[in-house]
């Protein structure tokens, strides 16, 4: 009767072993690749930038891999096996779709794809196969394996209330009642401006060539005296070089938006003591000098002019960690669309109904808005060492995603959510 029973229950015996150890398998599989997906998506959104090459930009964002002649899923492996390879008779396979909505991208391939220009959302499918243990002695398992899929869809969220890791330069809308352009005009016209640090008494600063209006800035105050590792001068270059730095410190403002970050309707900005306004007949302040050092690092970080090396303290080191940009020639001629590089040529200002004329008279920040930073007419980089401060810009709206920032008015300023129009944020909506 045992020997019977064994008999019997030895089908059952190893039906269990094999759901116990397949079946485990196959979650832990598809647990992989959901987190390759999602790694994918996220990498691919942070790309949609609204030139014609952020599909391809966005693509080799998602597949990036240590040895680019043999692109992965964003290094992730899955079962020990890369994903995006094939061993044996094992196959991995990555696809991304691109859309102008979430909707669009949770439908899916009824959705209506985008190009570049629009696309604000991405679809990230991974499918791999997976070999089989018990199973494989079932009728339906005897391949050995079992294709596994996962897909994930991320995107730029809606216009934030306060905006992470911008540039610190401040900006005053030429048209405050303008809710959407601040005065900036089309952007897709292609707008050029030229960025001049604010001064008083003539002569006044004079367009750049290519340009026909300038525009004033200031440098917003985000002087972190706790930071250990960068000094006053490192921070100016940090800040202008890739935006405001994240500290666990307050706000020097005392505002309690953290200080990388600007908030809508926060009215307690004020300008960086070292960078005060001043005579227009002078030279602007070198704080305002090493913070356009960080501008220049967008399109040249080895060979900058003496004075970044001599104003910024161990330049030669700092600078090594903020790369040029993929793209350093698409000029004034060209629209923002034509532009193919990787955003880093891209900033993200505060815009303020009016700025201070000193560091001690505070602004109200009206929203957010992003330019392009030019080469000059002739086709020379940004000079930091001009005499007032100037570089051109054009002006491109927000399509570029910043860093990170809340949608919600978690900070108390009254922002008005949901903000109607700025840039988002790279998040992961499903």
């Amino acid at each position: 009767m045992t020997l019977q029973m064994l008999v019997i229950l030895a089908p059952v015996f190893f039906g269990m072993m094999g759901f116990a150890i397949d079946l485990g398998r196959l979650y832990l599989v598809r647990g992989e690749l959901s987190e390759a997906a999602n790694a994918m998506a996220l990498a691919a959104a942070a790309q949609l930038i609204g030139t014609s090459s952020s599909l391809d930009n966005a693509g080799a964002a998602a597949t990036q891999s240590i040895d680019p002649t043999n692109p992965l899923a964003n290094k992730y492996f899955y079962a020990s096996l890369p994903v995006g390879q094939s061993t044996g008779n094992l196959v991995s396979s990555t696809a991304s779709s691109f859309y102008a909505t979430v909707a669009d991208a949770t439908a899916g391939s009824s959705g209506s794809q985008a190009d570049g220009t629009t696309a604000r959302d991405v679809l990230v499918s991974v499918t791999a196969d997976t070999p089989l243990l018990f199973w494989s002695i079932l009728p339906l398992g005897q391949s050995r394996k079992t294709t596994v899929a996962a897909q994930a869809i991320a995107g730029i969220s809606a216009p934030l209330c306060t905006a992470c890791g911008i540039e610190p330069f401040l900006v005053a809308a030429l048209d405050s009642t303008d809710t959407v352009n601040f005065g900036f005009g089309d952007p897709t016209a292609g707008n050029l401006y030229t960025l001049a640090f604010e001064c008083s008494g003539t002569p006044a600063p004079a367009a750049l060539p290519g340009t026909a209006t300038v525009i004033p800035y200031g440098i917003v105050n985000r002087y972190d005296t706790g930071n250990a590792t960068l000094d006053e001068t490192q921070q100016l270059f940090a800040d202008g070089a890739s935006g405001l730095i994240a500290s666990a410190d307050p706000n020097p403002t005392g505002s309690p938006v953290p200080l990388a970050c600007v908030g809508i309707n926060d009215a307690s900005e004020v300008i960086w003591a070292s960078t005060s306004p001043n005579l227009c007949s002078t030279a602007a302040p070198v704080g305002v000098e090493e913070a356009l050092c960080g501008i220049y690092s967008r399109f040249d970080n080895l060979n900058p002019p003496g004075a970044c090396q001599t104003n910024v303290s161990d330049f030669a080191t700092i600078a090594t960690a903020f790369l040029p940009d993929t793209d350093i020639t698409t000029g004034q001629a060209n629209l923002y669309t034509d532009y193919t590089g990787n955003a880093r040529r891209v900033i993200t200002l505060p815009i303020v109904a009016a700025l201070a004329p000193d560091v001690v008279t505070t602004m109200t920040v009206l929203g957010f808005r992003q330019f392009l930073v030019e080469l000059n007419s002739d086709g020379t980089f940004p000079d930091p060492t001009d005499i007032n401060g100037r570089f051109v810009v054009m002006y491109i709206g927000s399509p570029k995603p910043v860093p990170q920032g809340y949608v919600d008015d978690r900070f108390s300023l009254a922002c008005p959510v949901p903000v109607p129009s700025g840039p988002g944020k790279v998040v992961l909506h499903q």
